[in-house]
Protein backbone atom coordinates (compact mmCIF):
# COMPACT_ATOMS: atom_id res chain seq x y z
CA UNK A 1 0.00 0.00 0.00
CA UNK A 2 1.29 3.59 -0.93
CA UNK A 3 1.61 6.31 1.41
CA UNK A 4 2.60 9.70 0.95
CA UNK A 5 5.32 11.14 3.24
CA UNK A 6 5.68 14.70 1.80
CA UNK A 7 4.75 16.87 -0.70
CA UNK A 8 7.98 18.84 -2.24
CA UNK A 9 7.14 21.83 -4.16
CA UNK A 10 10.78 23.42 -5.82
CA UNK A 11 10.24 26.86 -7.73
CA UNK A 12 12.35 29.78 -9.22
CA UNK A 13 10.97 33.04 -7.95
CA UNK A 14 13.44 35.79 -9.74
CA UNK A 15 17.12 34.95 -8.79
CA UNK A 16 16.41 32.58 -6.22
CA UNK A 17 15.21 28.71 -5.62
CA UNK A 18 12.45 27.63 -3.33
CA UNK A 19 11.44 24.44 -1.51
CA UNK A 20 8.13 24.00 -0.02
CA UNK A 21 7.76 20.84 1.82
CA UNK A 22 4.61 20.02 3.61
CA UNK A 23 4.77 16.03 6.04
CA UNK A 24 2.62 15.23 8.47
CA UNK A 25 5.15 15.55 11.13
CA UNK A 26 7.19 18.64 10.24
CA UNK A 27 3.67 20.44 8.64
CA UNK A 28 4.60 23.02 6.25
CA UNK A 29 7.86 24.75 5.99
CA UNK A 30 10.32 26.72 3.20
CA UNK A 31 13.68 27.08 2.02
CA UNK A 32 15.17 29.62 0.26
CA UNK A 33 18.57 30.25 -1.80
CA UNK A 34 20.05 31.82 -4.78
CA UNK A 35 21.91 28.36 -5.31
CA UNK A 36 19.85 24.98 -6.17
CA UNK A 37 22.52 22.84 -4.41
CA UNK A 38 21.97 24.58 -0.88
CA UNK A 39 18.21 24.20 -1.00
CA UNK A 40 18.34 20.51 -1.91
CA UNK A 41 21.01 19.85 0.74
CA UNK A 42 18.67 21.90 3.33
CA UNK A 43 15.61 20.14 2.84
CA UNK A 44 16.97 16.73 2.26
CA UNK A 45 18.94 16.84 5.44
CA UNK A 46 15.75 18.03 7.42
CA UNK A 47 13.46 14.95 5.98
CA UNK A 48 16.36 12.97 6.63
CA UNK A 49 15.82 13.51 10.33
CA UNK A 50 12.11 13.44 10.17
CA UNK A 51 12.21 10.22 8.50
CA UNK A 52 14.71 8.45 10.74
CA UNK A 53 12.61 9.67 13.72
CA UNK A 54 9.10 7.49 12.45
Amino acid sequence: MEEVLCNIELIKENDDFVAKIQSDIGGIREYRSSNIEDVLEQFYMDLQDEFESM
